[in-house]
């Protein structure tokens, strides 16, 4: 009986995503290429760029269901997480938190009002800069893409890849891209 027991455990834990992220104190989860940083965003693009990384903002909350979707379900595809961890630098941010947030053009407010500045809506919301940002523009501004809402494994790494290879500096609307790539025309 105690032998079926732990078969049934370690069964169960098989199923488990293999690198979930934990939640953290303030319930938004913590995957291990998230970085702590002082949330000036001035300074996170300067890191970024220093480790040849592209800085993307990651806008979530507590107890979503779409940010806990992205995590469990299409953060751990290997090909994904790979993709993460060697070109983005990612800094979190939460709707409804309080941490000071530095932009590109000096305003400092709390997360949910920068938030709210930038006009996000949904989480999770990711915010790709591109590797300058002009004096004086702010991250709603500068940004190269934006994806408000929870999208699955296909679009999310069409969206890192496009994003990676300055898709957006050819012309080729990020809709077609995605079109031409599931249409196996790579």
């Amino acid at each position: 009986m105690i032998r079926l027991a732990i078969l049934a455990v370690i069964g169960w834990l098989a199923v488990l995503p293999a690198s979930a992220a934990e939640l953290g104190d303030d319930g938004l989860h913590k995957p291990a290429w998230l970085r702590e940083t002082f949330k000036d965003l001035r300074d996170d693009l300067a890191e970024a760029n220093a480790e040849g990384k592209r800085l993307m903002i990651t806008i979530e909350q507590r107890g979503c269901i779409y940010c806990t979707r992205m995590h469990e379900e299409v953060f751990t595809d290997p090909a994904i997480e790979a993709l993460i961890r060697e070109q983005y630098f990612v800094v979190q941010i939460n709707l409804f938190g309080d941490v000071e947030v530095t932009d590109f053009d000096g305003t400092v407010l709390p997360e949910k009002a920068m938030a709210t500045r930038w006009g996000v809506l949904f989480t999770p919301t990711l915010i790709f800069l591109p590797e300058a940002v002009s004096p004086g523009q702010t991250t709603a501004e500068a940004a190269v893409a934006m994806m408000p809402g929870a999208f699955g494994k296909g679009t999310t790494e069409a969206l890192l890849t496009w994003v990676r290879e300055h898709g957006y500096e050819s012309g080729e609307h990020f809709q077609a891209y995605l079109a031409r790539r599931m249409a196996g025309q790579q």
